[in-house]
């Protein structure tokens, strides 16, 4: 089966497809698995932060700076990838920049000091941070609008698996040996997925009948300057700006704020990772059936309460921060599913590869900025507690209600241009 019979356009009728054929269900195991090991390389720097930073004697201002490093080079590079992203097989780009990505991950898995690792987080932002996009432009060409949703909640389940079998095992293998050996199972197991796309992997070109424009600047300039992507990119920095305030900080915060003791934090992430895994599905049906908008709504309503929660506990029991981290990754999840299946309606065939370029790459820019903001805003008392960390959960939470108001309009714009009432 090749990509063209996958495709199905967004606009216009459409034969109601309700299942997935074998391929598509192999190819949604393999994307899924790639955003894994994406994934697990970026969040495995918070539960680690703990280690790393007495390790490499570094403070968390630098710790801070070493986990925004990869959201820069990451926006970089998305920026650089946005001209070019629909000119090639889509297979061919992926195992080009996973590629990369592993050499990077390579780089931080052998660092002995801040500066080999802070050049690791370069190298791996500048490749990885691009993935995503190219999995999201995947996606988009071969299934149509009505089966996103249910395809990003598979996908995206990825965030839980990375909790629940890559943190817990990523700390016990750096409370049994150290923190590197987790960067050198992530370089084992992206090998493994590099020979799958390589062997199993169809190639995705059917985009390339859309594509007449040959030069790759005015591809991007193109792009950018379509007035009706603006909305969505400035919805999809403000998305951004939460995940990256809070995560890296998460561990810290956890240990020192909370009362928790380091050896639960494998716990933690493994329960809210096994409750993120049943909800990832869950939700990706709910937009589909129910209507992405709503369903983010409601994400976003969860997310509000819960962020302020956490950010105001103190010392608690260690059921209670599982209980509120459970909660937590439920509002994350039911914003992030629905509003990526919802954006993903909005390019041209012929945009798609650069719009999901640039989104990437605003993402990671406003994500790095959010980091450094995060790392300015909070300081460190002499007992290793975070200060001001609940005026991070002020910020998260403005972003998330305009955030809201937002992606009103973006639907409205969706559903006028699929002729669907709700989308």
């Amino acid at each position: 089966m090749t990509d063209q019979i996958l495709a199905t356009p967004v606009d216009g009728p459409q034969e109601r497809q309700t299942g997935f054929s074998r391929y598509q269900s192999l190819l949604i195991a393999l994307l899924a698995f790639t955003q894994f090991t994406i994934i697990l390389d970026f969040i495995i720097m918070s539960p680690l932060g703990a280690m790393m930073m007495p390790s490499l004697n570094i403070t968390t201002g630098q710790f801070g700076v070493a986990v925004s490093a990869y959201a820069f080079s990451a926006g970089l590079s998305g920026i650089l990838a946005a001209g070019f992203a629909d000119r090639f097989d889509r297979k061919r780009l992926l195992l080009f920049f996973y590629v990369g990505f592993t050499l990077g991950t390579l780089l931080c898995a052998v660092a002995q000091n801040y500066h080999v690792l802070l050049l690791g987080r370069i190298v791996t932002g500048l490749f990885g941070g691009v993935i995503g996009s190219v999995v999201l432009a995947i996606i988009t060409d071969l299934f149509p609008l009505h089966l996103r949703g249910r395809v990003m909640g598979f996908v995206q389940t990825a965030f839980a698996a990375s909790q629940v079998l890559g943190i817990p095992a990523g700390l016990f293998l750096a409370n049994h040996w150290n923190w590197h050996v987790c960067f050198a199972a992530i370089v084992g197991l992206s090998i493994a997925a590099i020979i799958v796309i390589a062997f199993a992997m169809q190639p995705v070109t059917g985009h390339l009948r859309h594509q007449h424009d040959s030069n790759p600047f005015r591809h991007l300039i193109a792009t950018v300057g379509q007035p009706r992507y603006t909305l969505a990119f400035a919805v999809t920095t403000l998305l951004a700006t939460g995940g990256y305030m809070l995560m890296p900080f998460g561990s810290a915060y956890t240990v020192h704020n909370l009362g928790i003791d380091i050896v639960h934090l494998p716990t933690i992430y493994l329960v809210s990772g096994l409750f993120s895994i049943v909800m990832g599905p869950l939700v990706g049906r709910a937009s589909d059936a129910f209507g992405k908008y709503p369903t983010f709504v409601f994400g976003s309503v969860v997310s509000v309460i819960m962020v302020l929660i956490y950010t105001h506990l103190g010392q608690v029991s260690l059921a209670t921060v599982i209980v509120v981290n459970v909660l937590m990754f439920v509002g994350i999840f039911s914003r992030m599913i629905p509003s990526q299946a919802l954006m993903s309606a909005i390019p041209d065939a012929s945009q798609r590869g650069s719009f999901s370029a640039v989104s990437a790459s605003l993402q990671q820019l406003s994500g790095g900025l959010g980091s450094l903001a995060a790392a300015a805003i909070i300081a460190e008392d002499a007992d290793g507690s975070l200060i001001h960390f609940d005026r991070l959960g002020y910020i998260v939470v403005a972003t998330s209600i305009v955030s809201v108001v937002a992606l009103y309009f973006v639907q409205k714009a969706v559903a006028k241009r699929t002729g669907k009432a709700m989308v």
